[in-house]
């Protein structure tokens, strides 16, 4: 089990919550590693590897509709099988989402924002939470990105159009970490 949750460990180790709520999300995704597996689905609160992808010389960000939750978010989501390092998971779920093939971490690999995300219930999951670590991905190819499907659109937003965009606080939150970067 160590080595399987190494990952997720080293990277809170290494990283400084910027608020009080955000220490105690650390702190329960601290405790779910060291319960079990972390990334079971099943499990009422389990761990997800989400990204905002950047193009860093327009410094525009790329949002995805999620049409579940009627929101503009993320890309990202849930670990496949054997699956425990959430940077690799958000690298997968980026490009699979948007069709990115040279998605690379940016400025760095690490986490920018760690958040406890309530999901509803759907048609078949009941009400869970998503521990979301977040990291930053760039792709030097934006007119490449192509939607995983019709239902899921995406849009290049400078900042600032995106904040008019997003309804989430917690991504509006994400947003406000990462436009300092591009910002330069």
């Amino acid at each position: 089990m160590v080595t399987a949750h190494h990952a997720v460990l080293d990277l809170l180790a290494r990283y400084e919550p910027k608020s009080a709520a955000e220490r105690a999300d650390v702190e329960r995704v601290r405790a779910l590693v060291a319960s079990g597996d972390p990334w079971r689905r099943s499990n009422p609160l389990h761990v997800t590897g989400s990204a905002l992808i950047v193009h860093e010389e327009s410094g525009r960000v790329l949002l995805r509709w999620h049409q579940r939750h009627r929101s503009w978010l993320l890309v990202g989501g849930h670990a496949d099988p054997d699956e425990t390092d959430p940077l690799a998971i958000a690298l997968r779920e980026g490009r699979e989402e948007t069709g990115l093939a040279d998605l690379a971490p940016w400025p760095d690999a690490e986490v920018r924002h760690l958040v406890i995300v309530p999901v509803p219930a759907g048609a078949r999951e009941a009400a869970h939470e998503h521990a979301d670590i977040r990291f930053v991905l760039a792709t030097r190819a934006p007119e490449t990105a192509r939607p995983e499907n019709p239902q899921a659109p995406l849009r290049w937003l400078t900042p600032r159009e995106a904040r008019g965009v997003i309804t989430e606080e917690n991504i509006q939150e994400t947003l406000s970490r990462v436009e300092p970067l591009l910002a330069g």
